[in-house]
């Protein structure tokens, strides 16, 4: 047999060795392995005969269901490249996307479609929607039901290899819009391996995947639960106790969440013996805090918890084996495998014990870039240092590293330790959002004259937000109308969760431009902004 290299090799591979075994439940429903196959090769030809060429864009603008499952996968077995998009997401934000990576097929539902408005008729690109779960929609594009495009003659998909294309994840940036982390076959490959590797993943696990599937983490359930060969519970979960419910019902031997997510549910009574068959939790999106933890680990005393770092541009960095999480509190742990993490100097060479440099890591998790920005990538991704680890005198070809922006610390025995960040980024409820993104909506509105976002601690969050705003020339600020048209404009995670009104213009620094810094030092300090 030849080597599976692939996306949806790891589909195959797993229906190969057990074909009736669970492979995904989404409600009521359930798919073997030989039937996820089977229905995502004949999405794959559906995709063919729709005129996908190789490498065109997939959108899929669905909540956590099989046919997400089965569209993503399928667009691998065509040839194509697969867009998760965040269901949370706005008509303006899915335009974005939809504009910015040229989707060729848009995999939605006709209610979804219908809240896009005319975005749709204004992508250039975007050739054809395809509706899971029935109803009809008109406009420029073509309407194609999910079934039909199912029951479409067999066709085989274009060759692709491990370099190619497989996926690209839109993640919020330091300025603007969000932009497309582009994804190989063998960083997915790759990454898959290597989780299920250190978090032991057998076929006999259950995970929940209860994160969005359009973050790294939230696919990860999938393509290590099949790298493994294991079952996915796929879960839409409105309130924390629908989580705890489905771990139950479901016998979850694995749950992956952000620390929002764990800080509720640490503050609910599990269900009495979830530990036996609850084989580990593991935390990532940011810092889950000691307290909560611990009161996790008093009620799940058998379960073994990860604590794991990493960044979209090359998919998980560091994870904290569970033997060292008492010495160790307060550490990111070390590079998983198949993967090196470097701390280094400003001139590339490495720093030494203790003293703080930038994350870069390298290896086959480090991604493609980002779609179709070349200075953004440029300033990521960039050639490995001659100095650097792992580079020898005689090696000619530059090796790209991802360059994390983090600025960590490694102690004698080689474990890491988080200290900052270098850009504005704002962390909250396991998103990173943009404030310059925020602020680009908030001028949008026409109710404001000047403005400035923020991230400031908060307990649950991470950070939240507050925007600091004047209001327009010649009309008083209105701040609920501001808000109400934050919410219709934004994602709920991006909403500012306080607006600080200034009556005169917002500071400034020696380049004219807004101080960030001046403002973001006022609200630190409880100052008026």
């Amino acid at each position: 047999m030849h080597a599976k290299h692939l996306l949806h090799h790891l589909v195959e591979s797993a229906a190969a060795r057990d074909p009736a075994r669970i492979a995904l439940v989404g409600g009521s429903l359930q798919l073997r392995y030989e039937e996820l196959e089977a229905v995502l090769h004949a999405f794959a030809g559906g995709l063919v005969g729709l005129g996908l060429a190789r490498g065109e864009r997939v959108g899929i603008y669905l909540d956590k269901r099989p046919e997400f499952v089965a569209a993503a996968f399928g667009t691998s077995a065509a040839g194509g490249v697969f867009v998760p998009i965040n269901p949370v997401l706005k008509a303006a934000q899915v335009g974005h996307i939809l504009r910015d990576c040229a989707v060729r097929v848009l995999v939605t539902t006709a209610e979804r479609l219908a809240a896009l408005g005319d975005v749709p008729d204004h992508c250039h690109d975007l050739r054809h929607v395809v509706l899971v779960g029935g109803g009809a929609a008109t406009g420029s594009v073509a309407v194609h039901s999910w079934e039909a495009v199912l029951g479409a003659p067999a066709r085989t998909g274009h060759r692709v290899i491990d370099a190619d294309m497989a996926a690209i994840l839109y993640t919020s940036g330091s300025t603007g819009r969000p932009k497309g982390v582009v994804l190989s076959h063998r960083n997915m490959m790759a990454g898959a391996r290597s989780v299920a590797h250190y978090l032991g993943n057998h076929p006999d696990d259950t995970l929940l995947a209860a994160l969005p599937l359009s973050f790294d983490a939230g696919l990860s359930q999938l393509t290590t639960a099949f790298q493994a060969g294991a079952r996915v519970v796929l879960l839409n979960w409105l309130l924390p106790r629908d989580v705890l419910k489905a771990i139950e019902r479901e016998r979850v031997s694995g749950l992956t969440a952000v620390p929002p997510l764990w800080i509720q549910l640490a503050q609910m009574p599990w269900p009495t013996g979830t530990d036996e068959h609850l084989r580990y939790i593991a935390n990532t999106g940011g810092r889950m805090p000691g307290e909560v933890l611990a009161r996790l680990r008093a009620q799940l005393p058998k379960t073994r918890p990860f604590l794991m770092y990493g960044l979209t541009e090359a998919f998980r960095a560091t994870y904290l084996p569970p033997e060292e999480l008492d010495r160790r509190p307060d550490s990111i742990g070390k590079a998983i495998p198949d993967a090196e993490v470097l701390v280094l100097r400003e001139d590339g060479s490495e720093c030494a014990p203790n003293e703080p440099g930038e994350l870069v890591q390298r290896g086959a998790l480090v991604a493609m870039g980002y779609w179709n920005d070349p200075e953004r990538s440029a300033e990521r991704f960039r050639p490995l240092p001659a100095a650097a680890p792992g580079r020898e005198p005689g090696l000619v070809l530059p090796e790209i590293a991802v360059f994390s922006g983090d600025t960590v610390r490694r102690d004698e025995d080689g474990y890491l330790y988080f200290i900052g960040r270098r850009d504005e980024m704002i962390k909250t409820s396991g998103y990173r959002v943009s404030p310059t993104e925020i602020e680009e909506i908030l001028y949008a509105t026409g109710l404001v004259g000047e403005c400035a976002a923020f991230g400031v601690a908060h307990a649950t969050l991470g950070q939240s937000i507050v925007a600091v705003v004047t209001p327009p020339a010649g009309t008083p600020l209105d701040v609920a109308a501001l808000l109400a048209e934050c919410r219709s404009r934004m994602p709920a995670y991006m909403v500012p969760a306080r607006f600080e009104p200034r009556s005169g213009a917002l500071p400034r620094n020696a380049n004219g431009k807004i101080d960030r810094k001046a403002l973001a030092d006022a609200l630190a300090s409880g100052e008026p902004a």
